[in-house]
């Protein structure tokens, strides 16, 4: 697991997948989360950095953490 990301209540990976789905999976994930609960997305879309920052403004759920690593985007999302 790639550090800071370890303290996720779940995890997905959405790689090989394009735009809405990896959203779409974490949003599934997170309406079965307590507020405060994480979800940690592995996606390989390249404009997942961008969808992901939309979404956590748009809605009450919090992004705590972004990174790319190799040509994976990891994202940390709280449950707001």
């Amino acid at each position: 697991m790639v550090e800071g990301f370890n303290k996720a209540s779940t995890e997905i990976n959405a790689s090989g997948l394009l735009c809405p789905e990896p959203l779409v999976q974490c949003k599934q994930a997170l309406d079965q989360l307590e507020p405060g609960e994480s979800v940690h997305v592995i996606a390989t879309d390249p404009h997942a950095e961008i969808d992901f920052e939309v979404f956590a403004r748009r809605t009450s759920n919090q992004l705590i953490k972004k990174q790319w690593l190799d040509s994976a985007f990891h994202v940390l999302i709280c449950k707001g």
